[in-house]
């Protein structure tokens, strides 16, 4: 009985050798299964990884075809600092720098379209390597989606190993870019005013209410690399370096 690595592969090489050719529809579910003698489920899992990889579509009512041009993907995902410092031998150290609770800025309401009276958890923390700044974190908790960041403390542990363990996220969206350094970050992070960082700003929702939005800002230097290869799944990683 053939698995569905099996019958990817076997797609692939099909849809390779123009056996079905870009734009073709692919023969439906059952009938697969039949030909590759094995369960539907088999058969979806294999039709549902394919999908992912961008090499066919769904068509709402009209099956599964092949895709004209192969859509290329890149999955990021959401690392924990901690972690992402000791992958490089480093070791870490978290800091608490500053904690309130109060309404979210204007800004932030028009962002995460927040209505004027949600509280927020505003924490702004320091993430070391090796004894030297590396990441700057400026976070916001709606404390309507996540109640509990009301009262834990976060002095020793930062806002991301929290909430990974309080809350699932249904949706995210991701903006990377440098941006000059301003007073608060350059005396955190040790670089001159002015300087330019590398930023990612992340907002996450669940079932259509904003969780969270936090701003993190790298030392100088910091790279981030995101690889994809035939056969494996796409990563993300961080090197680094001080410039």
């Amino acid at each position: 009985m053939s698995s569905f690595r099996d019958i990817k592969a076997d797609i692939i090489r099909r849809i390779s050798g123009e056996e079905w050719t870009p734009g073709s529809r692919i023969p439906n579910e059952i009938d697969l299964a039949r030909s590759y003698g094995t369960a539907r489920a088999t058969v979806n899992r294999a039709m549902a990884e394919l999908v992912d990889d961008g090499i066919v579509e769904r068509r709402r009512k009209a099956g599964t075809f092949v895709r004209d041009v192969p859509l290329r993907q890149v999955r990021l995902s959401i690392p924990i600092v901690r972690s992402e410092i000791e992958q490089n031998g480093a070791s870490y150290r978290y800091v608490l720098l500053q904690s309130s609770i109060g309404p979210a800025p204007e800004w932030l309401q028009a962002r995460l379209a927040l209505p004027s009276t949600v509280e927020m958890r505003k924490l702004s923390c320091l993430h070391l390597a090796d004894g030297l700044p590396y990441q700057l974190e400026d976070r916001w908790i709606n404390l309507a989606a996540t109640p509990a960041a009301r009262s834990f403390a976060f002095d020793k542990t930062g806002p991301s190993e929290w909430l990974i363990r309080q809350i699932p996220f249904s949706e995210v969206e991701i903006s990377f870019s440098a941006a000059s350094a301003g007073p608060d970050e350059a005396h955190s992070l040790g670089c001159a005013v002015g300087d330019a960082l590398f930023r990612i700003e992340r907002q996450t929702y669940w079932t259509g209410q904003a969780v969270t939005f936090v701003r993190l800002w790298f030392h100088r230097g910091y790279r981030l690399t995101s690889r994809y290869g035939p056969g494996t799944d796409t990563q993300s990683a961080a090197r680094t370096g001080r410039g």
